[in-house]
């Protein structure tokens, strides 16, 4: 008799726990249902975009082969695009949510402050990346081309990719807070998949403007011009007291902090080229790989900023309820995302007759990697969020390029790690 009350006790306290759960799973769901509708359509097409990067990259070989070093800087190139321009719009969207931007394409001092200093930045960046890229080439003795090449490259590249991703991302911005979206859960994505999208045949043309110049006194004259405007537009900014001021002021260290670890992830990229040009499937899912875990985190990072600005959480260094929803909707992002991409990559390849690795090993692959990665990410972004906001710096200017860029990193050096685990089982 009191073990038959005790196993009905037990199954009370399951039933009321089931009970529990289900309004708790219930409550969730409801709340929380736009937004993984909103990110996971963006994320679907930022995949499709990165898997475009991803064949382009796959069919550079004779670029890459042509103009030594150009892998090592094309992961900080990406890398760069997706930090200005997702800090860019992630800027917008916060000044959206507090109400100090309207949503209507007018003339607008924030607007105009923060294309400014984007632009800059931009130019900036455009010259300083290559010039760590031919220090990292000098350093680990890397075949590479000539400086005034690289930068050449670099600048005429930023330049293009400037005149698509600033109306890209006002628009996505702007657009999708008009017709009542959450713009973190669908801008910064967007933006950031832009920019991978059109960072690969921006540099493509560019090498083609570089071989058309063909005359190395010409080259300079065009280096030192470039110099100087981008010298004198940064000055000129630092002298005035606006909002571009701040922004770059903010953004400039985090930016090259950031152009170093995408320089190593390139490095990485051209010390494991062997390993990568022999398998397509590889060299395809490393722009798409690395595209989609930015994209996953960088809705983390305009949301918990966002937050932040709005008071729905505070600076504290402990996950308070709306952070661990954030950090659920990213797994649940990943549980799509990550088949989704294995599938996209096996079947694209297979359409274009090229040999892939098997479904099975590059979901595996694709699979472990991308948890390890998002787990790690979200980590490092929720106490940079907390931790920028506490010290009265703004996290859009703080957190993107940071996490963007280490998550190139992160994401680089463990597709590689599990690849060559999985490639090298007996198992499989």
């Amino acid at each position: 008799m009191f073990i038959f009350k005790e196993i009905n006790s037990l199954f009370k306290n399951l039933e009321k726990k089931r009970k529990k759960f289900s309004k708790k799973f219930n409550n969730f769901t409801s709340n929380n249902k736009s937004i993984v509708k909103q990110g996971l359509l963006a994320l679907i097409i930022c995949a499709i975009g990165d898997l475009i990067a991803g064949i382009i990259l796959g069919n550079m070989t004779f670029f890459l082969e042509t103009f030594p070093g150009l892998l090592v800087i094309i992961p900080g190139a990406i890398g760069m695009r997706g930090n200005i321009f997702g800090s860019f719009s992630s800027r917008l969207n916060t000044n959206l949510h507090i109400g100090t931007l309207s949503p209507e394409l007018k003339k607008s001092d924030i607007l105009i402050q923060n294309i400014v200093s984007a632009i800059i930045l931009v130019l900036l960046l455009s010259i300083i990346l290559p010039i760590i890229a031919k220090i990292i080439c000098i350093i680990f003795s890397f075949e590479s081309m000539s400086t005034v090449d690289f930068i050449l490259i670099s600048a005429f590249s930023g330049i293009i990719s400037c005149f698509i991703m600033l109306p890209i991302s006002m628009f996505f911005s702007l657009k999708s807070y008009e017709h009542g979206w959450d713009p973190d859960n669908i801008t910064t994505p967007l933006v950031t998949a832009s920019g991978d999208l059109f960072t690969l045949p921006s540099i493509i043309l560019s090498i083609f403007l570089v071989i058309f110049i063909n005359n190395d006194f010409l080259k300079i004259i065009i280096l030192a011009i470039l110099v100087f405007i981008t010298l004198a537009s940064f000055i000129y900014i630092i002298i005035l007291n606006g909002e571009a001021k701040k922004i770059i002021l903010q953004s400039t260290p985090v930016l090259i902090f950031s152009s170093f670890l995408g320089i190593f992830s390139g490095g990485f990229l051209n010390n494991s080229s062997s390993t990568f040009l022999n398998n397509p499937t590889l060299l395809t899912l490393v722009p798409l790989f690395s595209g989609e875990n930015g994209s996953l985190l960088s809705i983390l990072c305009a949301r918990l900023s966002s937050a932040l600005h709005s008071g729905l959480i505070e600076p504290v260094l402990r996950p308070e309820k709306h952070t661990l929803t954030n950090f659920i909707i990213l797994f649940i992002f990943g549980l799509f995302i990550y088949p989704f991409m294995a599938l996209l990559v096996e079947f694209s390849l297979g359409a274009l007759g090229i040999e892939t690795l098997g479904l099975l090993k590059t979901l595996l692959i694709v699979f472990i990697s991308g948890f390890i990665v998002i787990t790690i990410m979200m980590v490092i972004i929720f106490y940079l969020s907390a931790l920028s906001f506490r010290e009265g710096l703004d996290p859009d200017n703080i957190v993107i390029p940071i996490s963007t860029s280490l998550t190139d990193l992160v994401s680089m050096t463990t597709l590689t790690s599990i690849a060559v685990l999985i490639l090298s089982s007996t198992m499989f």
